[in-house]
């Protein structure tokens, strides 16, 4: 299993449209085959820094997700809403091993 943290810094103008894509990417992206979770994360302390859960089965399926239309669509679309390049780095997954606990 495979998890990508993301991390967005978004122009606070556009905190709500971004919320609205990444939504709409998320509620496609876990309809993925081999998509365990998607989870979208808003910091407390500063709103426009957004932290992107996203855990896959294998790295075929995180390749299948970075060429699906809806993430394409966001990523072209929320490109102009950052306030820098978002950050994403893929950690290997120690626990849980078992996948009928994701």
């Amino acid at each position: 299993m495979i998890v990508t943290i993301v991390e967005i810094y978004v122009k606070k103008e556009h905190i709500n449209e971004f919320i609205t894509a990444i939504l709409d990417n998320r509620q496609n992206s876990v309809k993925e085959q081999g998509n365990l979770r998607f989870d979208v994360l808003q910091s407390l302390d500063d709103p426009s820094r957004f932290t992107l859960y996203e855990a896959y089965e294998n790295k075929e399926a995180v390749k299948a997700h970075k060429n699906t239309p809806h993430y394409l669509k966001w990523r072209e679309n929320v490109e102009e809403f950052m306030l820098s390049p978002r950050k994403g780095i893929p950690h290997k997954v120690i626990a849980p091993s078992d996948k009928s606990l994701w």
